[in-house]
Parts: structure tokens; sequence; C-alpha cells
């Protein structure tokens, strides 16, 4: 591999060399899965010896692994205290270093290495790079001092295909000794050849596939290529424009030629002084570059990301800095599909001058969504994708670009300033750019300032990628959360329900608790809490199918034990890691009675209205959802007008460190709070149980206030099996809904009713079929027999006699259903009431 020349450094002084380099591929559990002749040589472990063994226990690079990957060193190293500019190694950026390791029995080496997070399909999850330094001081011997060229040592690569890379960095001596080697990286498009690394790599490593090679060489290149940077420990002085002088004045001066290797033509050394200003540029730059590289990216925060790197700019490089960035970026849904146009809009994300205040806030305002014309620099970069310079923007350059723009006069902000326009890249494609200029009396950007301001751009582009792919999947995370989780209405037939869900703190925010509640026949309600177990994408997929299944067979009316057992059986078919907590109760408000079932969740907490007592519940505990082969049982547990019944996961009460008893006492003691309402009774136990330290888990509260229905609410008649019945019937709807004062309701009842007793009288089979109405905030009829197949509807024709009742109930009727058990059916439907019907004394509830 050729290391290309700093950027701006003069080609006449390239110190050319090839060293001999290690490569070895690290697999996800820090194991060695691929190992080179030249990782034999440096550290003197054969290809079968290294080959799965722990990659830190071969080799110093010390924080190139992820944690979790490292394990013990082979032989004692330290840190080298003049280690590169070292880039931060977690998520997506490589690193680079330089240590000495002790080994028994063998020198101290002194190792540079380069370390590359590998992302795909193949189990490589790290490349690291190694070289001998020794070696390259040896080789560093032959160069001449005080500036004088030096040559190359023309070493070839071994026959065993082992890699190497030239140092391609300026080595200049200033007789006090050796310089300064540190590993770094550059882009590979500023370098020669930076192509062969993709032609070499399967002839180093060669049990390595092609496919696997080229994705490997692919990242790499994107990453970085690994470069050599060699300094001096010695002050230079730097103009604060990074100025570097003309060479105008020099160029009448002679200079002592530098000796040459024999065929090669003799070249004029740069005066000294001349060279020390522009090395102190190229080292003023590169430590602003690794400066910026730490102050952005600290947070993935989107908006805080863009800040960082928009004010790293000013003032030190440049006087005004502007981001603009690609709609679909800012918001978040996934990366930029296809190459910008005339019709992109760019938002301006966020600004930062040295200028008076207020100066650019009109013209160009924070927050503004444009389309840049076609023919101006700024859409000449977001196309190319590529830096754009214009050292001096002259009246004639500002009027046309002025000119560009309807209603946006530019030219007292641009004419007679330097401007530089950089792309934010990221895997080739252009996520925004960013906009600087520089004030009339500074210095004007040069072709070391554009290349500068790329290398901050490449470093700004993968940070803001980062952010922007983990601000897509906390939308995906949550959206996919909001989805899965219901929405309860506050009222149901007998009582009133209220819920809360806090996502956890852990990364990613999503898992797998839940909330239901189910409407049933005869006015009763199902109410669910289940927690999957785990946390993830993965969690809340699960927690969606079982939470949809329990829905389908709530509404079955199947009793809660065998509703437990059909889920056991559901997760056991989706798969082995299907394991979920749930407690399911089903409410009768005519009977005040609740009937629950357990499957390895926490107990619920009743809430006394009559005393404001509260207690756990003591039911039977089943085995978590997917074990399987466990029994459930069916509590009953009977309840009074306002007790409140309050249900949730095991992260509201759970904290490490804690007795799960604990968190249920204070549960059970917030619960019993006093409050004003259902809502505010939800909100007390939230704030007195989630603000306890060590809550990761997510939260999902249920709390049902069980007003029941009075006995004055409910009707049931029993009807025979006779024809005639289907008139008495209408009567005795007639007659109660004029008793509770609901004479707008008669008319459609009337026929409703009517429709369903025909229907059960042709398809009943005993003596005697059911109807009962029951007044709520709406009517509720419910009309069974004992034929268990559910009513359907069908399409009756012209000339058909039978088939068109149930479409009139489903016309008339604001919800109908059908629900069979072992012993009938029963056909129901709910008929709206208006506010005048509805206006009736109501029995009084006590407070939450």
């Amino acid at each position: 591999m050729d290391s290309g020349i700093p950027p701006g450094l003069p080609q006449d002084f390239a110190a050319a060399g090839r060293i001999p380099l290690a490569v070895v591929v690290v697999d996800g559990d820090g194991l060695v899965s691929h190992w080179s002749s030249g990782a034999r040589r440096l550290f003197g472990h054969a290809r079968e010896e290294a080959i799965g063994q722990p990659a830190s226990d071969l080799m110093p690079v010390a924080g190139a692994l992820a944690e979790g990957e490292q394990g013990v060193a082979h032989g004692t190293y330290d840190s080298y205290d003049d280690l590169g500019p070292e880039l931060h190694t977690r998520g997506s950026y490589p690193t680079a270093g330089r240590a000495k390791l002790s080994a028994p029995g063998r020198g101290r080496l002194d190792v540079l290495w380069w370390a590359y997070p590998l992302i795909g399909p193949g189990p490589g999850r790290h490349l690291v790079l190694a070289a001998d330094a020794a070696q390259l001081r040896r080789d560093g011997e032959e160069a001449t001092s005080d500036g004088a060229e030096a040559t190359s040592d023309g070493a070839e690569a071994t026959s065993d295909g082992e890699e190497s890379t030239r140092d391609g960095a300026d080595e200049t001596r200033d007789g006090s000794g050796a310089p300064r080697i540190s590993p770094g990286f550059a882009l590979h498009t500023e370098l020669q050849d930076s192509d062969a690394l993709a032609r070499r790599l399967p002839d180093i490593l060669p049990n390595m596939g092609p496919a696997e090679s080229n994705r490997i060489v692919a990242q790499v290149l994107e990453l970085g290529y690994p470069v050599l940077e060699f300094s001096h420990q010695e002050r230079v002085p730097v103009t604060p424009d990074w100025g570097v002088p003309r060479r105008a004045a020099e160029r009448g001066a002679t200079s002592a030629a530098t000796p040459a290797g024999p065929g090669q033509p003799r070249r004029s050394a740069v005066p000294r002084p001349q060279l020390d200003l522009e090395y102190a540029a190229v080292r003023e730059r590169l430590e602003f570059l690794n400066e910026v590289s730490g102050r952005i990216g600290s947070s993935l925060d989107l908006a805080r990301t863009i800040r960082e790197v928009t004010s790293a700019a000013v003032p030190r490089f440049t006087d005004f800095a502007g981001t603009h960035l690609r709609a679909a970026v800012l918001a978040g849904e996934g990366f930029p599909d296809g190459p910008p146009d005339v019709t992109t809009l760019w938002h301006r994300v966020w600004v930062e001058h040295n200028d008076e205040p207020g100066r650019w806030d009109d013209t160009v305002p924070v927050g503004e969504a444009i389309a840049f014309p076609e023919h101006t620099p700024f859409f000449q970069c977001m196309v190319t994708g590529e830096p754009v310079l214009i050292p001096r923007i002259s009246e004639e350059d500002g009027n046309r670009i002025s000119g560009e723009f309807e209603k946006r006069d530019l030219r007292p902000l641009i004419n007679h300033r330097s401007m530089l326009l950089v792309p934010l890249k990221a895997r080739d494609v252009v996520l925004g750019f960013m906009v600087l200029m520089r004030r009339p009396e500074r210095e004007p950007f040069d072709g070391m300032d554009r290349t500068t301001g790329a290398e901050l751009a490449a470093r700004a582009g993968l940070v803001l990628d980062n952010a922007r792919m983990y601000t897509y999947q906390e939308n995906v995370a949550e959206t996919l959360q909001d989805s899965m989780l219901p929405q309860v209405a506050p009222r149901m037939a007998g009582c009133d329900i209220a819920t809360r869900y806090l996502p956890g703190t852990r990364l990613g925010r999503i898992g797998g608790d839940w909330f239901d509640a189910v409407k049933l026949p005869g006015s009763r309600t199902a109410l669910v809490v289940g927690d999957v177990m785990g946390h993830g994408l993965n969690s809340a997929a699960m927690m969606g199918q079982l939470r949809t299944a329990v829905q389908t067979m709530a509404t079955m009316e199947m009793p809660p034990a065998q509703l437990m057992r059909n889920l056991d059986d559901l997760a056991q078919r989706l798969g082995e890691l299907y394991l979920a907590t749930c407690l399911y109760a089903v409410y009768d408000p005519i009977t005040s009675e609740l009937q629950i079932a357990n499957a390895g969740h926490i107990p619920p907490v009743l809430v006394r209205a009559e005393d404001g007592r509260s207690e756990v519940l003591d039911l039977p505990t089943g085995a978590p959802i997917g074990v399987g082969g466990v029994a459930f049982e069916t509590a009953t547990v009977q309840v009074r007008p306002g007790d409140r019944l309050v249900l949730c996961t095991d992260g509201l009460v759970e904290v490490r460190g804690e007795d799960i008893g604990d968190g249920l006492a204070a549960l059970c003691a917030s619960a019993a709070h006093p409050a004003a309402s259902m809502d505010s009774a939800c909100d007390t136990i939230i704030r007195a149980l989630n603000t306890r330290d060590g809550r990761k888990d997510d939260v999902a509260l249920l709390m049902a206030r069980l007003n029941g229905i009075p006995d004055e609410d409910v009707a049931e008649f029993q009807l025979d099996l006779d024809p005639r019945e289907v008139g008495r019937a209408r009567r005795l709807a007639r007659g109660q809904l004029l008793d509770w004062e609901l004479p707008d309701a008669v008319e459609a009842a009337e026929l409703m009713v009517s429709e369903l007793v025909t229907n059960a009288l042709k398809h009943a089979r005993s003596r005697q079929v059911g109807l009962r109405l029951v007044r709520t905030d709406a009517l509720l009829c419910e009309v069974t027999d004992d034929e268990p197949a559910p009513a359907a509807l069908l399409n009756a024709g012209h000339d058909d006699e039978f088939g068109r009742g149930l479409r009139v109930v489903s016309r008339l009727a604001r919800e109908w259903g059908s629900s069979s058990s072992a012993h009938g059916k029963t056909v129901w439907f709910e008929q709206a009431l208006t506010r005048r019907s509805t206006a009736r004394p109501s029995r009084s509830a006590p407070a939450a």
C-alpha cells in the first residue's frame, strides 16, 4: 500500500520507502480468523498457531477492539508516548496507535498499527495492519538532513504476497535526532495507486475469498487509507491565517544541489526558512483537524452534531460557515434516494459567523428550505460531490451568483470574499454541504485549504451519517412501538380506564411491554398486561403477535385459563425464544365479578372504594407463556362499584439490587393515594415509582375503575319458540326504552330486535330464546339461543326471502357482533344514544 504525500507539501520532499506489513482479520469474538505471513514474521506466531486465538494475546493493539473482544496481552506492553492522531474506535471509525511489546525470549518490539471496524455478512469484524517502527528508523537512516532529499530504499514486496506501504511523508531533520513517526489516515482519492490494496489483499490472505476481500477493501478505502506521519518536536511560528510566503522572492536565489542517486537528475534544495513555514502550515492544519475530530460527534443527536460541525470551523478556519442538509436526512427518513438535482430541497440547519450580529439573518435564515439554482457553485458542489473553491469573488461573479436567486441579494455578503464549498458525504452519497467564507482582509482559501476543508467535510460526513442512522433507527423503533400500543377508550361499559407507557432507558428505547382493553359481549371488558422477555425490535414484533392473538381469542369468549393455554401453544409454535409473562382479567359489570388468569406476571393491586385500602391479589401464578406443559387456573374475585384494579409490568416495581416486594409495597401505597381523576391517579403512581435510580426497563401501566352497572339499567326477558314472540319482543323493547326515557331510540331498536329474535327463533333448538337490554352510554341488546354456529352476513338476491336481517342491523347499529360457546351463541348490537336520551340520574362512583 502506498500512502500519499500529505496535502500541500511539494513532491520534491517525499521520502519514499516500502515497509513490511502484518495483516490480520479479527472476528466478532475477538479471535483471529486470518493471519498473514507478514504477521508471522513480525509477531513470531505461525498461521496455524494464531488462527482461533484471541487477537490481543498476539498483538499489542490496545484500544483497537471493542469492549468484550480483548483478552490478556502476550507479554507486557506500554503505550508509546507519541501516538499519532488517534481516531475514536467505537462505532464506525478506524483507529491507529503505537505501542511497545516485551515478550519472553524476544527483543522489544516497537509496533505501529491501524485497525478498521468491518461490517457485513462475513465473520471479520476488524482488520488490523501493523508495522515495525524500528524498521522504519533503520530505513530512514539513509535520508539526508537539513532539507536534503530522502532516497528510496527500493525494497520490493516479498514473494509470499506480503503487502507493503509507502510512508509518503516528509522526513526533515534539524540535526537534533530522528523525526517522530505516527500512524494516521488519509483519503484514498489523494493518493496514487490506492487501488493496489484491492489487487493484493487476496494474495496476502490466501484463505480469504474474493467477495470478502473486496468488501473489506471497500470499507478500508472509505474509512481512510493508512499513512505514516513524520514530525519533529520543535516549535515553528505560523501566521494567523496559515499563510505561506510566496516563492517569487526565492526564485532568483541559488541553492546547493541535492545529491542524487545514479542516473537521477540533481534537484535544488528549498531554503530552510521557507521549508519551515510550509511544514508549520501543514502541522497547523493537522492539529486543527485532530482538534475538530475530538469536538464533533460527542453526541448521536443530529441537531447537536450539526451545530458542532459548523461551529468547529469558526473562526480558526473560516469567518462564516453554513451547513445545509437534504430534507430526507434532517427528517430521519433513511438514506437519501438518488443524486440531488434542481428540485432537491436543502435545509439550512445552522449558521456560524464572526460578523456583526444579525447581518446574515434575513438573507440566509436558519431553518429555511431552498432548492439551489443550477448555474451556481452551490449546485456544482452538491451534484459533483467535490469541493468548489473561489479564491476571491469578484463583482462580476457576485452579480452572476446573486442573480440566480429570486428576491435575494447576496452581493453585500459574498462580494470580495473567498468561498469554499465542501460536500458532506457518506457512502459516496451527498448528505449536505458546507459554505465556508473568509473576509476580504483575510488570506483567501488556497489549494491547501481546499484539501483541509475536504478532510473536515469527510470526517463530518461520517459523524453526520452515524447521527442520521441513529435518528432513523430511533424513529423506526418509536413508530413500531407506537403502532403496537393500542388506543384504549377511556370509558367502556361499566368501567373507566387510564393507561401509561414509558420507554426504557436502554439503548434503542423499545421493548416488549404492552397493555390492552378488549370489549366483550354482555358489557364485559377484558383487561390485559404483558411483558415479552428481552428488548429491541424482535421483542416488539413478538409483542405485536401475542397482543393480536389475545385480542382474537378474547372476542371468542374464551375463559381466561383456556386463553392462556392457547397463547402458550401459539408461542411454542412460533419459536423457542418466545417467552412472555401475561395477566388476563375479564370484568363483568353486571355481576361485579373479576375472572383472572396469571402466566408468570407480577400480581395486580386492588384498591377498595369502601375504605381506600389496597392489596396485592393472591392469585395462582403459572409459568410464563412459551414454557409449555404448565396448567393455568382462573381465579374469581368479587368487587364492588368504585373499586380500582391496577395492572403493570415489572419495570415499574423492579429495581436492580432491591427486593421486588418493596416495589409492590410502594405500588400499593401510591395506588391508594386519593386522586381527582384516573389520569391523576396514574401520574401519582408514575411519580412515586419511576423516580428511583436503576430503572432501565420499559413500563406499561393500566388502571380500571370498576363502576359496575346498576340493576335498574338491565332488563332480561325469555321468549318461547313461537313466531308470535317476535311481536312480543318488539313490545318489550319499546316499553323498556320508554321506561328508560329513551324515546328517540325506540324505532331503530324495535327493528333490530325484531330481526335478531326472528333469526334466533329460526335456528334455536331449546324452548326459549334470551333477550337482554342494557343501558349505559349506549344501548346494548343481546339475543341468545342454543345454536353454536355463529351468525354471518349473507349475500341475498332480489328474490331471496332470507339473509337481509343482519344487513339491516349492520346499517342501523353503531357496532354489532356474534360470539359462540359450547352452549350456544349470542348476537348483539350497540345503538348510539343522543345526549338528551342518555340524560338520567347516574349512580355516583367514589372518587379515584
